[in-house]
């Protein structure tokens, strides 16, 4: 019996350590793929011996069936991968050479999620005769105008991290530190979204911004479910938002993050400094937020050195 449901069990002690460690996230996305991936073997639990090539391969083909995007079907096998590996490390399984050479683990780079200029302009600046909505494209324009941040990040953003109109902080999901000035542009944002109460417990946070309540003790798995509402609460809002004012590209949370780094990247700067700025540990990981140049941009660019070439002097 022990044989039948070792993975599951494993995954179940793995889970349960990124609660303790707070990475409420991170487990949960991890419950998600387990559960995927029981559902389609058919069984209550699932053994060691149930994740091999042919399995693997049958369970991709059942996902994209399910239209699930490719990032997404990525994310579920690096999931069972981790797994799996713990398995192999504890003498549980058997290492098998590039079990999941056959399916796709890495990252699908071709989705635009970036908006056009002109949308993103309309999005953050048209007034949408809304008091709710206003308040949402103030939450978007703080995004954008602090390089970029993450949703995560900006709500869980303290009254001590702000001092003389310099923001540091550490990014929730990698804990790498941060240093950002404020724009003069941004304060009337922040002045619409600033957090008028106070706390006056050291266990509790004291958020900067009204988005939080504050109600519950740093780490304590309340707040992560209050933060997965706001998280909804903002994508929701977003869209009707961006339907106010007839934009029609697909838009969530992270479209500023994506457009922030595209419209860096379109404006000159360095690689670098766009991953540095976003707080990339890796500058593979920024290259997947870059939107490759629209065929306008690479026109011009092929235009200009067609032009150098045939009015260079013959030396």
């Amino acid at each position: 019996m022990m044989e039948n449901n070792r993975f599951t069990i494993c995954a179940i002690n793995y889970i349960a350590s990124l609660r303790k460690e707070g990475r409420y996230s991170t487990a949960h996305v991890y419950k998600n793929a387990i559960r995927s991936f029981t559902q389609f073997c058919g069984t209550p639990s699932v053994a060691f011996y149930q994740i091999n090539r042919e399995n693997l391969k049958r369970y991709s083909n059942y996902l994209i069936a399910r239209k699930l995007k490719l990032n997404t079907i990525s994310t579920y096998m690096r999931m069972l991968r981790c797994i799996y590996n713990q398995g192999v490390d504890t003498g549980q399984a058997p290492y098998i050479y590039r079990l999941f050479h056959d399916v796709f683990t890495g990252v699908e780079t071709r989705q635009k999620k970036a908006l056009p200029v002109h949308e993103l302009r309309t999005l953050l600046y048209k007034d949408p005769q809304s008091e709710s909505l206003r308040r949402t494209q103030a939450i978007a324009s703080l995004l954008f105008q602090f390089c970029g941040m993450p949703f995560s990040d900006l709500v869980h953003l303290e009254k001590t991290n702000l001092k003389q109109g310099i923001l540091k902080y550490n990014r929730m999901k990698t804990g790498t530190p941060m240093c950002l000035e404020i724009l003069d542009t941004a304060t009337e944002a922040i002045t619409l979204l600033r957090n008028k109460h106070s706390t006056h417990h050291s266990d509790y946070p004291d958020y900067l911004l009204c988005v939080l309540s504050g109600n519950y003790k740093r780490n304590d798995v309340r707040g992560y479910i209050e933060y997965q509402s706001a998280l909804r609460c903002f994508n929701n809002q977003l869209k009707r938002l961006a339907k106010r004012l007839c934009i029609y590209s697909s838009v969530s949370s992270y479209t500023f993050r994506h457009s922030w780094a595209t419209t860096a990247k379109y404006r000159g700067a360095s690689i670098e400094m766009i991953s540095e700025s976003l707080g990339h540990k890796s500058i593979k990981t920024t290259q997947i937020y870059l939107k490759g140049f629209e065929l306008e941009e690479r026109t011009r660019i092929n235009r200009m050195n067609y032009s150098y070439v045939i009015n260079s002097r013959v030396m």
